[in-house]
């Protein structure tokens, strides 16, 4: 046997070996995993809840939406009317409130609120964020202290009115959002994900002569769109649902958001009980207020898928990191 055959076999039998050895070994890539009857037993249960809670958010959804296409000449009960033929809808309410200029001017004051609202929340919540996030400021655990006071004991209603009116800020706009305009559980969540962000990277701006605007403004804002975005729609939905502040302190009729004049039409039972409703044509009353709270709520849905992809993200780091 030459010296050839006998390297060629002894290096053949390693190889044979490791063969045989991957040959007993179970393969884990095919072998299925079959449910057992608890596991079955779970994943009904889910279904069925998911099944209700869709259930619980499409009925008063589309019991609304077909209600205020409710035509005038209509008889018959509320059930009835969800099944109503889309052939038979009609779309009075609609042209009654969009037609209408004080429903107009609401809607506009509103989307000014919400704008100017959500702009100078950022303004103020984004800074004040920072500098909390910036472990080396003197007395960081007092100014920490300071906010969350107010978050846990709240001044109340008086003082907070005593002191927009010293300020007459009293049918201004700007008092409907200027009180809230920095919300403790959005800062604390804004600065909870501004100490996530690797401290390198500020050092480095800093080395290169950035200031601490400029590191805010070119390192941390670039980094930070998912948590601005989400702290942006909490600050508009609270502003464009804000009615607690307008009916405080607006008294103008031209100066009325939506919410004031929504709860005007869903407060009257009969067309004559309000100005707003009484601008509003031959149009149903019921169809009116359903009309209303679809379109009130078309901003906020038109906004939140754009939103949504940061949503989830945003919050998520915002609260994880300490």
């Amino acid at each position: 046997m030459s010296e050839n055959n006998v390297k060629s076999q002894a290096a053949a039998v390693p190889t044979k070996a490791k063969k045989e050895k991957q040959h007993l070994k179970p393969n884990l890539h095919n072998k299925t995993v079959r449910p057992t009857t608890a596991d079955r037993v779970f994943q009904i249960i889910v279904d069925v809840f998911m099944v209700f809670i869709l259930v619980v958010i499409v009925v008063p959804v589309w019991s609304t939406i077909t209600l205020s296409f409710r035509p005038n000449t209509y008889i018959g009960t509320y059930l009835e009317g969800m099944f109503l033929p889309f052939w038979d809808w009609s779309p009075d309410a609609y042209k009654a409130l969009l037609g209408n200029d004080g429903f107009a001017m609401a809607f506009m004051n509103s989307l000014k609120i919400l704008v100017g609202g959500v702009a100078c929340a950022l303004f103020l919540t984004i800074p004040m964020a920072y500098v909390m996030s910036v472990k080396t400021l003197p007395g960081r655990k007092i100014l920490s202290v300071l906010v969350i006071i107010p978050y846990v004991f709240n001044v109340g209603m008086i003082p907070a009115y005593l002191l927009v009116t010293g300020l007459h800020l009293n049918n201004h706009l700007v008092a409907i959002f200027l009180p809230g305009a920095i919300s403790t559980y959005n800062l604390i969540i804004m600065r909870q994900f501004f100490d996530g962000i690797p401290g390198e990277l500020k050092e480095s701006a800093r080395i290169d002569g950035c200031s601490e605007v400029q590191v805010l403004l070119k390192i941390i804002l670039p980094l930070s769109k998912a948590i601005v975005m989400t702290i942006g729609l909490y600050y508009g939905v609270s502003f464009w649902n804000n009615f607690f502040n307008a009916m405080l302190y607006i008294s103008n009729n031209d100066l009325y958001p939506l919410p004031i004049l929504l709860r005007n039409i869903l407060m009257a039972s009969g067309m004559n009980e309000f100005v707003e409703v009484n601008a509003f044509g031959n149009a149903p009353v019921a169809a009116i207020k359903a009309a209303s709270v679809f379109l009130s709520a078309i901003p906020m849905v038109i906004a939140y898928p754009f939103i949504q992809k940061y949503f989830t993200k945003g919050t998520l780091l915002g609260s994880v990191k300490g």
